[in-house]
């Protein structure tokens, strides 16, 4: 089922010829493409987007968690989550109530509304994702993880400044004495 309409000689030509790099970078962009697009549809249906329905999903795995401890389960800085956190809970899907042993410390429970959309089995970005996975070889599933684990973990080194003229640079030698 392709979403792009019948696309020019020129253009399958060009794509076949981009490379590994290129064409899994294509591809990667793609899947962020067509994430958002569900997501503002699931939006509209459901009322949350994904990353909203994956903060629901966890909530309701792990009642009582911290906001620390999803924004580690996610992987992103807890600045990044607060802005969640405080919409689905002003929408009534989360409760945020403080620990016992630790007063600074704000744990999350699902309210009933939130209990509801956490249970949606269609219709969201999860199910699209699932369906693909349920018919996958687990070897296959294996080795998707171990690419996309070793993007986030170049991604989230130091980039290499960019090479003149285009070209990768190329370790120098070190000179003789």
């Amino acid at each position: 089922m392709p979403r792009v309409p019948d696309r020019s000689p020129q253009v399958d030509r060009a794509a076949t010829a981009l490379g590994d790099v290129l064409t899994f970078m294509r591809l990667l962009w793609e899947v962020d493409h067509e994430l958002r697009s569900a997501s503002k549809a699931m939006a509209k249906s459901a009322g949350v987007t994904g990353p909203q329905r994956l903060v629901l999903r966890l909530v309701g795995r792990f009642p009582k968690v911290s906001a620390g401890d999803l924004a580690e389960l996610l992987h992103v800085h807890p600045s990044t989550l607060t802005g969640v956190l405080d919409r689905l809970e002003r929408r009534g899907l989360l409760t945020r109530g403080a620990d016992r042993d630790d007063r600074r410390r704000a744990l999350f429970h699902l309210t009933d509304k939130g209990r509801r959309v956490n249970g949606l089995k269609r219709g969201t970005v999860e199910a699209a994702v699932r369906r693909v996975i349920e018919r996958m070889p687990r070897q296959k599933l294996t080795h998707a993880r171990e690419v996309l684990s070793e993007i986030v973990g170049s991604l989230s080194s130091p980039m290499e400044p960019p090479s003149p003229r285009g070209r990768a640079s190329r370790p120098r030698r070190a000179r003789r004495r």
